[in-house]
């Protein structure tokens, strides 16, 4: 048992503090990279921009089946302006980043 104490050395309360903070801070910019609404906003565009261009290579024949609306357009158009929605609303409401943990040994009163 002693053994396995000579080979690692002993690790203090502020280095165990420090790399907490460090996984805490790589967990929030994780959080923020995979925001769903980013997800959701990139898929939608892409998606969107598929559709639309398929509604701009639509045949008569098919937009006749649709009864004379081009459906492919006026979805994709939809789905691009959501997806929009999504990435506008993220870039102005972003995850608020957690507060700062403060250690105990710096806090007040210490």
């Amino acid at each position: 048992m002693s053994e396995h104490h000579e080979r690692h050395p002993a690790y203090s309360e502020r280095d165990v503090q420090r790399e907490v903070s460090e996984l805490e801070t790589k967990s929030a910019t994780a959080a923020r990279l995979f925001d769903i609404r980013r997800i959701i906003g990139v898929l939608f565009v892409l998606y969107g921009v598929i559709v639309m261009i398929a509604g701009f290579t639509a045949s008569d024949a098919d937009i006749d089946k649709a009864e004379g609306v081009n459906i492919n357009l006026w979805t994709g158009l939809g789905m691009l302006l959501l997806g929009l929605f999504f990435l506008i609303w993220l870039k102005l409401r972003p995850t608020a980043p957690p507060p700062p943990r403060v250690p105990p040994e710096e806090g007040p009163g210490v």
